[in-house]
């Protein structure tokens, strides 16, 4: 039993020695040599330094976030007033060449050469819409679709098929693939069927 307790005191010896020790590695600011209190100051500043400098980035990011956003609603307005400054380029030429047959008009009585100038315009707008994307639906003689036509009026026939395009009033236009404005056409309701019965 002597030696039980004897193990148990060593055991309880050394956990109070280990405690001890434990508490001694906890530095004491009071206690500790002015050398480590010389470090904790220079890590302090070298700590601060950092956060002023971490801050000024902040800053710096925050004025650029503010000033893309100022550039993008500037950019965002200037797309929206000057979008179409290529399409009108293209246009001006045009009317000048409006204002040159219209002159021609009054000032000559060659009706032929106004209509082969008006025929010239015509072409070099068609050429300046498809420039910018625009193309003309084709619908004479084919199916009716009314993704792309807006019937006006329904022919009866007996030369036609019942949906076809008999006639268009109004051409259509895609820009870039999508629809723009609809062709309006006329379509046909056979009515040779109608007779058989």
């Amino acid at each position: 039993m002597v030696k039980k307790r004897s193990k148990g005191k060593d055991k309880k010896i050394e956990d109070i020695q280990m405690e001890s020790s434990e508490e001694a590695s906890v530095p004491d600011i009071e206690t500790e040599p002015a050398e480590s209190k010389e470090k904790l100051i220079e890590e302090l500043e070298k700590t601060r330094k950092e956060a002023a400098e971490n801050y000024d980035k902040y800053l710096r990011v925050t004025a650029d976030l503010e000033n893309f956003k100022k550039r993008a609603i500037k950019e965002r307005a200037d797309a929206i007033n000057y979008g179409n400054e290529r399409l009108i380029k293209d246009i001006l030429p045009i009317v000048d060449s409006l204002e040159r047959a219209l002159d021609h008009a009054y000032n000559s009585e060659d009706f032929d050469a106004f209509v082969e100038g008006l025929k010239l315009i015509y072409d070099k707008i068609l050429v300046s819409l498809k420039k910018h994307g625009v193309e003309r639906i084709d619908a004479a003689g084919k199916d009716f679709d009314p993704n792309f036509h807006e019937a006006m009026s329904q022919v009866e026939t007996e030369e036609f098929e019942d949906n076809k395009i008999v006639e268009e009033f109004e051409k259509g236009y895609l820009l870039n693939g999508r629809l723009l404005r609809p062709v309006k056409v006329s379509i046909s309701k056979n009515i040779s069927r109608e007779k058989q019965t």
